[in-house]
């Protein structure tokens, strides 16, 4: 068993503290919808989540956002948190609906007063604060009106970036546009597994294409509103490895990391779709008008990586998609994924090798186990705290090899609503007891702790 670690105790080696130079930014992260609550509140609207947690047999349990972990009024008491645990930055994402109740247009001041009462929570505690613009909450109305599918989505996320850019950009220096444009489009409007629910490859191509544009457009916005912003954008990315060295098996790899991977780095860091993309989508292809793509590539100033396993693929006998198959050893995590780190290093290295990154923070990375509350009152997850060490080893390996990662931030803070899995899952460092609120600090919270004293920013 993995031997918790504090400053100045002898730890086992799978979770001793990595060493990582100074100036390395220490972060937790969370998203608005997972955690806020609050969500008829103030004049918020209704959002794709709103409606998708209505639809039977959609999210475990019939669960939603509705409440989550009432971080809207708890605000304070999470900084506390956030402060206890000596972080250096926070990356947290605004709500849409709740700023543009109708998606464009009217703007909703006390939905912009809680971000900005959120920030001077942040900055007083001496937290750096990371605001990402969107986690998948689309505004209902926009999405009645075609949702990422239309281009006019776009067109209006960009009064969002300027909303907010023109409120906060004074005291927030570090932006992003997207968070995960995979899972907005492809799990939202390919798969249905997430809002809004929609099963049609030809709109998740589209979206797909339009969020990219949206993230272009917004990059500009945010720099026009805030001058001295720096932006960047987060994909997530799992590596694609053959099942086996059988040539089908080596395609149906690429094939995968050309629609999970490339299709999403390529175009905002080198202004291209990848042709093996375009090739598997083919009839389908993104609807590209002149200029987009050259907006899409807009300069970045950092790129944030989110990395969890890895996938492992097969060619499919029947010659439908890849198959992913599992690994055939080693843990996984209570979301059936492999505990993979190296897959972590391979992203890091390829990020700034292939894809010309030259500032990258890791912006997600963390794991779900079957948090308990024991007798004692505490939770003892010795699993996350292995998992963590094991990946920062990896982001620690890539710094090594001269791979420019500047930061690190961990999934998550708190337990939150993990999307259609609901409340079954639990990532944070910070347990919630959902029926009372309470926050109780796992033991991997006293760990990172220690991590973040061993190596000061």
């Amino acid at each position: 068993m993995a031997t918790l670690s504090r400053p100045g105790e002898t730890v086992s080696a799978d979770t001793a503290y990595p060493s990582f130079p100074p100036g390395f930014l220490w972060g937790a992260a969370t998203s608005a919808y997972q955690i806020e609550g609050a969500t008829r509140e103030d004049g918020r609207a209704a959002g794709i989540w709103d409606t998708f947690a209505t639809v039977p047999g959609a999210v475990r349990n019939g669960e939603s956002g509705d409440v989550a972990c009432d971080f809207f009024h708890r605000y304070p008491e999470d900084v506390a948190l956030m402060r206890e645990l000596g972080l250096d930055a926070f990356r947290f994402s605004v709500s849409w609906p709740r700023i543009l109740p109708d998606g464009r247009g009217r703007v909703e001041p006390r939905g912009l007063d809680f971000y900005d009462r959120l920030v001077d929570e942040l900055l007083a505690a001496g937290i750096r604060p990371f605001l990402n613009l969107y986690h998948w909450d689309l505004p209902q109305q926009l999405e009645d009106e075609g949702g990422w599918p239309s281009r006019s989505t776009a067109e209006a996320f960009v009064e969002l970036a300027e909303a907010v850019a023109g409120r906060l950009g004074d005291r927030v220096h570090d932006w992003s546009t997207h968070n995960e444009p995979f899972c907005a489009a492809w799990l939202g409007y390919a798969l249905g597994v997430h809002a809004p629910g929609r099963r049609d490859d030809a709109a998740a191509v589209a979206a797909a294409h339009h969020i990219l544009l949206s993230h272009g457009w917004a990059v500009e916005a945010i720099r026009r509103e805030a001058p001295g912003a720096r932006v960047g954008i987060i994909i997530d990315s799992w590596p694609c490895h053959p099942a086996s060295d059988d040539p089908a098996d080596v395609e149906a790899a690429a094939v995968g990391d050309a629609i999970r991977n490339r299709l999403w780095f390529e175009p905002v860091m080198l202004g291209r779709y990848p042709d093996l993309a375009l090739e598997v989508l083919a009839p389908l292809a993104p609807p590209v008008r002149d200029g987009d793509m050259a907006a899409i590539a807009a300069p970045l100033d950092w790129l944030g990586v989110n990395n969890y396993s890895r996938s492992i693929l097969r060619a499919d006998p029947g010659g439908g998609p890849p198959l992913e198959v599992r690994a055939p050893a080693g843990p996984l995590t209570e979301m059936g994924w492999e505990v993979y780190p190296d897959g972590l290093y391979e992203l890091l290295v390829r990020a700034h090798r292939e894809w010309g990154a030259t500032s990258i923070y890791v912006t997600e990375n963390g794991a779900a186990f079957g948090d308990i509350r024991g007798h004692d009152g505490r939770v003892h997850d010795p699993e996350r705290i292995e998992y963590l060490a094991g990946y920062l080893r990896a982001v620690a390996r890539a710094m090594d090899d001269g791979v420019p990662v500047e930061g690190y931030f961990v999934w998550s803070l708190l337990d939150n609503f993990e999307w259609s899995l609901g409340y079954g899952r639990r990532f944070g460092l910070v347990y919630i007891d959902y029926p009372t609120l309470e926050r109780v600090p796992k033991d991997s919270f006293e760990w990172y702790r220690g991590l973040i004293s061993a190596n000061p920013s």
